[in-house]
């Protein structure tokens, strides 16, 4: 603190001075002019300035570094050292991310991976504990996390609060773990993020009277309007399947929009280098018109207060020296140059050091199954008319059907014909040997299989098909490779993507994750896919039961809305 005061006072040059840039106070939403002078990391004064190294802006703007305010990391199938090298280009400096993906699977073991691969990057990684895990009692996780597996991980700071609550009832029921959760966060002066999807305002009144201040799940203007009444700040989300700006962005405006800010939730690898991650919000957020300030507020200051990350979020004396040099003006985004803690990190949308790998030998072999032979894949049907899981392109919700399905010998029959595919879960933590069955409309396939072991929240075996032999070749492809995404048609494997850590994440680097992406998506046509959304990323979310509709668990069909299990027959 000293030599930063000495520096600010100009008694001693500042370690690095930026001159001839045009800075963005995202406070009063202006230009101001003037030398940005940053001593150890921090920025300490705004005006005429002399430093040991000097940057030359070139009359670039100069705005704070992004924040993304809610991620799952493991979402992009990528370790969080290599996930930090794929959003730093886009601008994004700080991410609050809940782990509860990796902590379903790996429990305890699979946060303090994620805190250890996160150390010396440059990307702050702040870890908001999961508090659901599982996330319901309708399912088998690889894990269970209670009150008392969360207390220590408080001590560490990096660890900013209590991640979505997503159990609802739990806490409309005041569950004696789901309090104890909830109010550990408290005591430790952290935050607790919410998970309201489909929740009346009468429940959001229950969710708001326990402390829960933050929700990602508004997926129309009323919604969001309700929690913004309660007095909870509206994360608009824009993922690689949920995409909710657009419905969202209408309800933000100069009154309320301090209590806005923008997450990417589940944003899979290949869209977050091709299209970006929170740049990509501000750029989209301007094209439906909100003012590009605004945006960048949202981007940058809002979330920082949010989560109470007073040295983030703008570009001022005491501030963590995060910014970006831009390109032109806010509307395009064309980030120049990334700085961290006052250094270098990116440059024309690659990082300037490769850094740290992650580790290979940690979180292996999570994929244990008994053998499944075709009996296990066969679903009774007694009459035509069947329980149907539609899906909703680029969104996380489905919609509960009642439709006629193909019958034969009182079994059920997929058929590219209506649509109708069959789609498993079958629990790959524990070898219980559950298997539950579906039928799922709306990804369009007409011939093959695709399997995967990314399935929210409790990542059990996932596969949709067109008949049962693609889908055990799918199945017994995963277990080869220890998790991942596999297609599969006439028995062959077409592609895959192994990700053995955890069965959520690779341990290669991004840019070889990407090119088995592309692989992926470039092999869909080959089973008639033919949609305008991500297939795997909306096939990973349908086995998530807190998201409305209609959703399938390896104990069976989970109508959301009622909150229990029911028959595959209405």
């Amino acid at each position: 603190m000293d030599k930063r005061i000495a520096a600010a006072a100009k008694r001693i040059p500042a370690d690095l001075v930026v001159k001839n840039g045009r800075i963005i106070d995202v406070v009063n939403r202006e230009i101001i002019t003037g030398d940005l002078a940053i001593t150890d990391g921090v920025i300490v004064g705004i005006g005429g300035y002399e430093g040991e190294q000097v940057i030359d802006a070139e009359d670039r703007l100069i705005a704070p570094g992004l924040i993304d305010g809610h991620v799952h990391i493991e979402s992009a199938m990528v370790t969080p050292s290599e996930f930090a090298k794929v959003v730093v280009p886009h601008g994004v400096t700080t991410v609050v991310a809940d782990p509860h993906e990796i902590a379903n699977v790996s429990g305890a073991d699979g946060i303090q991976f994620m805190l250890d691969d996160s150390e010396d990057v440059p990307l702050d990684v702040f870890i908001a504990l999961p508090s659901c895990v599982p996330a319901t009692a309708f399912e088998n996780a690889g894990a269970r996390l209670t009150a008392e597996d969360l207390r220590p991980f408080y001590e560490h700071p990096r660890v900013i609060g209590l991640g979505e609550v997503m159990d609802f009832p739990a806490v409309r029921d005041a569950s004696a773990d789901m309090l104890r959760k909830i109010r550990d966060a408290e005591a430790a002066g952290k935050n607790v993020d919410g998970h309201a999807a489909g929740l009346a305002a009468d429940d959001l009144n229950v969710y708001a009277a326990a402390g829960i201040r933050t929700d990602h799940e508004a997926v129309n203007a009323p919604e969001a309007r309700e929690r913004l009444r309660r007095g909870m700040y509206l994360m608009l989300r824009e993922g690689s399947a949920a995409k909710d700006l657009a419905a969202l962005v209408s309800v933000v405006n100069e009154r309320n929009a301090r209590r806005c800010l923008f997450v990417t939730d589940d944003k899979h690898l290949d869209d977050l280098v091709t299209e970006g991650s929170i740049d990509h919000h501000i750029r989209k957020a301007v094209r439906l018109g909100v003012e590009p300030m605004l945006a960048l507020q949202m981007a940058t200051l809002n979330a920082a207060e949010c989560f109470g990350m007073k040295r983030k979020g703008l570009i001022a004396p005491g501030c963590d020296a995060d910014f970006l040099l831009l390109d032109g003006d806010l509307t395009d985004m064309d980030i120049h140059e990334v700085y961290k803690s006052g250094k270098l990190a990116a440059r024309a949308g690659t990082v300037v050091s490769e850094g740290k790998t992650a580790s290979s030998d940690v979180l292996k072999d999570s994929v244990k199954l008994k053998e499944l032979g075709a009996d296990q894949l066969s679903l009774r049907l007694a009459d035509v008319k069947a329980n149907v899981i539609e899906i909703t392109p680029n969104s996380l919700h489905t919609k509960h059907r009642v439709l006629e399905a193909d019958v034969a010998d009182g079994h059920f029959q997929p058929s590219t014909e209506k649509d109708l595919l069959k789609m498993s879960v079958v629990e790959r933590h524990h070898r219980t040997g559950n298997v539950g069955l579906g039928i799922v409309k709306g990804f369009g396939l007409t011939a093959g299989a695709i399997a995967t072991t990314i399935a929210h929240d409790s990542h059990n075996l996932l596969v949709i098909g067109t008949n049962d032999d693609d889908m055990l070749a799918a199945i017994r492809e995963i277990k080869h490779i220890q998790g991942g995404i596999v297609i599969v048609k006439d028995g062959r494997v077409l592609a895959s993507l192994a990700l053995p850590i955890g069965g959520l994440m690779s341990d290669a680097g991004f840019r070889e994750v990407a090119a088995k992406l592309e692989k992926l998506n470039e092999t869909l046509p080959e089973l008639g896919f033919q949609g305008d959304f991500n297939p795997f990323l909306t096939l990973s979310f349908l086995a998530l039961p807190v998201i409305p509709e209609l959703k399938l668990t390896d104990l069976g069909l989970f109508n959301v809305t009622n909150f229990k299990h029911i028959d595959i027959q209405p």
